[in-house]
């Protein structure tokens, strides 16, 4: 049977340093140049500063002293400022760009923010935008992008914003080359911040030729969404290669919103990811679990970033809860990534006092935990193969299937990754294929190979049969299509081992089936019941749908040893409406697939918990903090909850010597049975890690 997965990310001197200063071993090293330093560091802020060319008195003010004090009294230590914004106002003293630098602002402003910081040992990398540009729109419509019909895509020409797209392959990308340059030569550089880089579908005087030359069919959606991909991924390999012939150390990164398979192609154009995660401003509390869950497999630096504001980006003069950004920090830590903070600074320069007192606290918090967060890796069971790969999906639109899957399987406290068809399947014990994951024979070769090494799979609905959706494609799952299910909604009655948590009863399942027949040797586990008829206007009966009729129907879940196979999308059924029957079915799959796995806590589903891995010990992370629909456009968190004798326990692959709350340094006591350290939590209010020593 595999071993537990575990996930080593690039390490470094800086980290290994702090690490060792913290926690008792040798002093750490004299700090490093700041441009050889680690790009990534705990506690960055981003500081937005969109501001309109008709506000006076830019930078006004501005105080460096006191804006680079509060910024450090907060305990940040890198804070992202800018050169231009989505406006095209230029904030640094731009040789080449006269004209663009804000007519307002009378002071070098970024090269000012960025020797205050740096005198107190904090890292600044720069934004700028790039597909938005409102001064660019409006004197360079030929940058315009245009869509098939030839109209410029984005805001109105008559609406409030900035959002008219920018081609980077108009005469727009000589000047984002300039810009750059300009840059370097006015201000140190730290790293780039490049914001809106997406793949845009234009028919612009430059697009639209080279989009015929590339023998690619302009009348085809997809043909122009693939050749869309690879243009910005080659710009941005280009980009990359232009700013570090000028300096090698700076870091790059471009953001969209959303990071996911779509960007292993272009990962060496990045030298680290961001993600932009705000779960007030859309994105919602499962984007960044399912987005880290993912770019952490992929042996690359990532940090989490939500915003200061009580809803998102713009939102002046708000203030989120305390709870819910301890929270997000608290949840980065505990899916090993580092933190970022979004902040929008006003036009007067004003540094708002009220707000780097919020992230103060939060970020004192983190501080105290870092070193029991440097260079972890997770620890997982189970790898979740990502629908996303092969039904698109972008920030705020992933595909409903796996929005289910990370919710259920983080409130079954399921230790689990987010893979993709190229991912390394080697050590995970079960891997799941939610709804909707195609096979061609490359995959299903591979995940056989992942059967016959004693791996199991857990598969519903479409997932595992061919791209096509004529057959399916693993022997392992033991079932051949039938077609599709004859009814809608029909009903499951758990019995066996799927049935512990559930009463003897038909549960509706909601959205329609997979018709299948189980292979010789293969089991069904639950059967399926039908109603009397569908519903339709000839045939109905009451508010919603028909009962059942008692009979039984057709296989709803099919055993073939530990593989199993759900008929039914009841990953994307949990995300929809999130019955509990469905939860507990799965929940009863894993039991079984995974009957000792590396990590379980005792509470009410509402509790997280993860497992990573240092090289001296494993550290175990607990949350509990509950959001609520509260108003109608957002979840809050406000109030933390505590929990009391959470008992916890955990299959290490070393002897433990001793079990240790961090960063407070209280032993807790522990017993070792069947080669579990188990051990209580007496409180948990919020955040709490545990180390298990080696």
């Amino acid at each position: 049977m595999p071993t537990t997965r575990r996930t080593f990310l690039a390490g470094s001197a800086a980290a290994a340093s702090l690490l060792q200063a913290q926690t008792g071993g040798a002093p750490a090293a004299s700090v490093p140049p700041l441009s050889q330093m680690l790009p990534l560091r705990f506690r960055q802020v981003h500081l937005d500063f969109h501001t309109s060319e008709q506000i006076e008195g830019i930078g006004n003010e501005f105080d460096p002293e006191q804006f680079a004090a509060t910024v450090e009294k907060a305990r940040v230590n890198s804070i992202t400022c800018f050169a231009r914004c989505h406006h095209g106002m230029i904030y640094f003293d731009t040789k080449t760009n006269p004209e663009r630098r804000h007519p307002h602002m009378k002071r070098n402003l970024l090269k000012e923010q960025i020797e205050a910081c740096h005198k107190r040992n904090i890292r600044v990398p720069i934004y700028t935008t790039v597909q938005w540009d409102y001064y660019s729109s409006i004197h360079n419509p030929e940058w315009w992008v245009l869509d098939e019909k030839g109209q410029p895509t984005g805001t109105p020409i008559n609406e409030a914003g900035f959002y008219r797209n920018l081609c980077v392959f108009s005469g727009y990308g000589e000047f984002l080359k300039a810009h750059v340059k300009d840059l370097f030569n006015d201000v140190p550089v730290d790293g780039l911040f490049f914001d809106i880089v997406q793949p845009r579908d234009c028919h612009c005087q430059v697009c639209r030729p080279a989009m015929l030359k590339a023998g690619v069919d302009s009348r085809d959606a997809e043909q122009r969404g693939r050749f869309a991909i690879e243009r910005i991924n080659q710009w941005k390999r280009e980009t990359t290669a232009f700013v570090h012939a000028i300096n090698k150390n700076v870091s790059v990164f471009y953001n969209a919103g959303h990071i996911g398979p779509r960007h292993r192609a272009v990962q060496s154009a990045y030298t680290h990811f961001e993600l932009e995660s705000l779960p007030s401003g859309g994105w919602g509390y499962l984007d960044f679990p399912l987005k880290q869950r993912y770019v952490r497999t992929l042996g690359i630096e990532a940090m989490g970033m939500t915003g200061k504001f009580h809803t998102s980006w713009g939102d002046f003069h708000s203030l989120k809860n305390p709870a819910a950004l301890e929270f997000e920090t608290s949840l980065m830590l505990a899916l090993n990534a580092k933190c970022s903070i979004g902040d929008q600074l006003h036009p007067s320069g004003r540094i708002d006092r009220a707000t780097y007192e919020l992230i103060g606290e939060a970020y004192a918090k983190v501080e105290k935990k870092e070193p029991w967060c440097v260079d972890a890796r997770p620890v997982s069971d189970v790898g979740v193969l990502t629908p996303e790969e092969f039904i698109g999906g972008a920030a705020r639109t992933l595909p409903a299937a796996s929005w289910g899957a990370v919710r259920m399987l983080t409130e079954l406290r399921a230790q689990f990754d987010v893979l993709d068809s190229k991912s390394d399947f080697n050590g995970y014990r079960v891997l799941i294929l939610p709804d909707r994951i195609p096979v061609d024979e490359a995959l299903a070769a591979k995940l056989e190979a992942f059967v016959q090494k004693g791996g199991a799979l857990l598969a519903s609905f479409e997932s595992g049969l061919d791209p096509k959706g004529e057959r399916f494609m693993l022997p392992s799952l033991g079932v051949d299509l039938a077609g599709e299910a004859p009814f809608s909604p029909d009903f499951l009655v758990p019995r066996g081992t799927f049935g512990v948590d559930l009463p003897g009863t038909e549960f509706v399942m909601y959205l329609k089936g997979k018709l299948v027949k189980p292979r010789p040797g293969a089991i069904v586990e639950v059967d399926a019941r039908v109603p009397y008829f569908n519903r339709t206007a000839d045939h109905f009966c009451s508010h919603r749908h028909t009962p059942s009729s008692g009979k039984t129907g057709y296989p709803g879940i099919v055993g073939n040893g530990r593989n199993l196979y759900f008929m039914h999308p009841v990953f994307e059924q949990y995300h929809t409406n999130a019955p509990r029957w469905v939860k507990s079915l799965v929940a009863a799959a894993l039991r079984r697939q995974l009957p000792d796995p590396v990590l379980r806590a005792e509470g009410p589903s509402t509790l997280m918990a993860t497992l990573n891995e240092q090289p001296n010990r494993f550290i175990v992370h607990l949350l509990h903090y509950i959001p609520e629909r509260r108003g109608q456009s957002l979840d809050v968190i406000e109030d933390i909850i505590p929990l009391h004798d959470v008992a916890v326990s955990v299959k290490p692959s070393r002897a433990v010597k001793r079990v240790v709350i961090a960063p407070e340094g209280a032993v807790l006591p522990h017993t070792v049975r069947d080669g579990r350290v188990l051990f209580t939590l007496p409180r948990l209010a919020g955040h709490q890690m545990i180390a298990l020593e080696m």
